[in-house]
């Protein structure tokens, strides 16, 4: 019994040691050293005042910005998280709809059918800072009316907004919507 006991013994204090120290310190260490915001979280500015952060989504709710997710928590970052609702509760499909009316009101253009799922359903954390391409090209019509600006115009923003998966790999393209509606507002 002996022989295994100690040995256990020292494995576990190794792995201790590098899994609750080292390791961290190393994912620490490149975090600041090449990650956004030196580790810090990416902080974004307009016209020199802190707006936001990039990794936590805003609420959008003036027919002139993008929209993003709806959040389940507000878009409380202290309480993240989702409604718990599944695709067949009466309550859940009733917000879905409710959602989906009031894009159908704020985009007359665009077909019920057409409307982006993510637009209209909560993510998983309730703070998805990030859409679609498809999502946001899908509110051009609405935000050129109301800024009297060129679709043509829009498009090209989006476009130069998109961020594609890590490493060409992981993930999906995607659009950081609070990005997005601070280059909006520098058009004019």
């Amino acid at each position: 019994m002996k022989t295994y006991i100690l040995p256990s013994i020292r494995l576990t204090l190794v792995c201790l040691v590098f899994f609750a120290g080292f390791y961290p310190l190393v994912l620490w260490g490149i975090a600041k050293a090449a990650g956004p915001g030196h580790g810090e979280g990416e902080v974004l500015k307009a016209n020199g005042k802190v707006v936001g952060y990039a990794l936590v989504g805003q609420s959008f709710t003036k027919d002139k910005y993008f929209n993003g997710r709806p959040s389940a928590v507000g878009y409380n970052a202290a309480s993240s998280g989702a409604s718990n609702k599944g695709p067949s509760n009466p309550d859940y499909l009733k917000q879905v709809q409710q959602a989906i009316d009031t894009f159908a009101a704020h985009n007359p253009t665009v077909k019920r059918e057409d409307i982006p799922a993510e637009l209209v359903t909560a993510s998983g954390s309730g703070l998805d800072p990030d859409i679609s391409p498809a999502a946001a090209l899908v509110q051009i019509p609405r935000i050129a009316k109301v800024r009297d600006i060129d679709e043509s115009k829009l498009k090209s923003l989006v476009e130069t907004q998109i961020e594609k998966p890590l490493l060409g790999l992981f993930g999906t393209e995607r659009i950081n919507v609070l990005k997005l509606n601070i280059e909006l507002d520098q058009i004019k």
